[in-house]
């Protein structure tokens, strides 16, 4: 419990820390990688597996609620067992999804896989999260989790640019067989670098099933923990379903762009990612009264932006194209905001689930979205991708609208509630207002 974390052995936020995290990082490229393998994939899975594009939606959707439904379990593992042994599993999982994905012959298999790469894509990025909670100080966790996602989105990029030539070069199972290999070289610098905690003895909750159901209620009852899911769930969701699936086509078969330009913009819009990061984790830092408003910008900026794109008259000028990509690239970063938020609002015993909870909502409005873009391709289209058009994909893409609106509607709402339980905590919003996060009766155990 939280006695246990008091005996430091090792120093925090020097060498060990980083090579740790180094280490973690690379595990997490991987899983970013294979997440968003499809996208560029994607026309090709259709073809490969004769489906059509609620079919080929349900791969992607299936592989993120498998995803998003491990979250809170393994939150629950994490704060039992530690980061090292989950992103040991995950890693193996991610491996044998991949090898199988690249030698499936029929749908079924191809889900099967995707469903095996989901899991183990779920234990890696909580359990990153938790080392850099440990292994950082206060002052320099939240640019390190911004530094997290921002070169973690770098496996998007191979996604993006390298597998694509992969795939044309020397075809399905080789491209996919090769990267799957891969995880089985990350697995020794796992095993012999990282550890759990810089503390003595062990930095795991020992639960029963009790308080695990209570403390899961009270993590859940918090209002920041809500706030952060909704930050993750309205921020997250527009660059993940481009990236992992409906972006290529959409500027392939609807802009009429050649599939170079397209996995140029991918490219681009990680590119984006990565300069935004470092941005956002300073203003999280040096204004965390503000971190739910900064999300709200963000996701009104890409709303207008899709607005245009959607309404523009004819195909959109490649210049519109490149702000539609900068702009919602920003979308990524700004959803990590929701894990600082959740890190201020719980004790470091109770981290592992809060963050699992948080990471839930990203991920389901993206599933959500993938599957009503698909559903309504294949109304419009029945024929398949090839009969795409720029009409059907502006009716398609326009279902993000109502996912933002649920999502900022919620943002507004619990954090006006996470405000005004701050306020009622003695010294709390004096010091959220000096720029501190970690707050007295909230994320500080009271034994301290």
């Amino acid at each position: 419990m939280a006695g246990e974390l008091r005996r430091q052995v090792h120093n925090i936020g020097r060498r060990r820390a980083w090579t740790i995290w180094a280490v973690g990082l690379a595990v997490y490229l991987l899983a970013v990688f294979h997440r968003t393998s499809l996208g560029v994939a994607g026309i090709l899975a259709a073809e490969r597996f004769h489906i059509s594009a609620s079919q080929l939606a349900t791969f992607t959707v299936l592989q993120l609620a498998v995803y998003a439904a491990m979250q809170i379990p393994v939150g629950v593992l994490l704060d039992r067992y530690g980061s090292k042994i989950l992103m040991v599993t995950g890693l193996v999982l991610m491996t044998a999804g991949q090898l199988w994905f690249a030698f499936a012959q029929t749908y079924a298999a191809g889900l099967a896989s995707r469903a095996l790469l989901g899991a183990g894509d779920a234990m890696i990025f909580t359990s990153l999260l938790r080392l850099v909670a440990l292994w950082f100080r206060v002052k320099q966790a939240p640019f390190v989790t911004q530094l997290t996602g921002m070169v973690g989105q770098l496996g998007a990029v191979a996604a993006a640019g390298p597998l694509a030539a992969a795939l044309h070069t020397f075809g399905w199972s080789r491209a996919f067989g090769t990267t799957a290999a891969t995880g089985g070289l990350l697995t020794i610098p796992l095993l012999l670098v990282v550890k759990n905690s810089p503390y003595a003895g062990t930095s795991i909750e020992r639960i029963k099933l009790r308080v695990l159901r209570d403390t899961l209620h009270e993590v859940w009852a918090s209002p920041g923990t809500r706030v952060g899911l909704w930050s993750h769930f309205t921020s997250q969701f527009a660059p993940t379903v481009f990236t992992l699936l409906w972006g290529y086509p959409f500027l392939v078969k609807g802009e009429g762009l050649s599939t170079e330009t397209a996995a140029g913009l991918l490219m681009v819009m990680t590119a984006t990612a990565l300069v935004a990061g470092p941005v956002i984790a300073r203003l999280t830092a040096r204004v965390p009264y503000h971190r739910s408003s900064l999300v709200l910008g963000i996701v009104v900026a890409i709303a207008v932006v899709w607005a245009v794109v959607l309404l523009w008259p004819g195909r959109a000028p490649i210049w519109l194209l490149v702000v539609l990509v900068v702009v919602m690239a920003v979308g990524g970063p700004g959803s990590m905001v929701g894990f600082d938020l959740a890190r201020t609002f719980h004790a470091p015993h109770r981290l592992g689930r809060a963050t699992g909870v948080v990471n839930v909502g990203g991920f389901i409005a993206s599933l959500v979205t993938m599957g009503l873009i698909g559903v309504v391709l294949d109304r419009l289209a029945p024929a398949g991708p090839q009969s795409y058009t720029l009409h059907d994909f502006r009716i398609a893409m326009s279902v993000q609208f109502l996912m933002w609106l649920v999502g900022g509607v919620q943002i507004w709402r619990y954090r006006r509630k996470s405000l005004d339980l701050i306020d009622h905590i003695p010294g709390a919003m004096d010091a959220l207002r000096r720029g501190e996060t970690i707050l007295p009766g909230l994320s500080r155990d009271p034994e301290e």
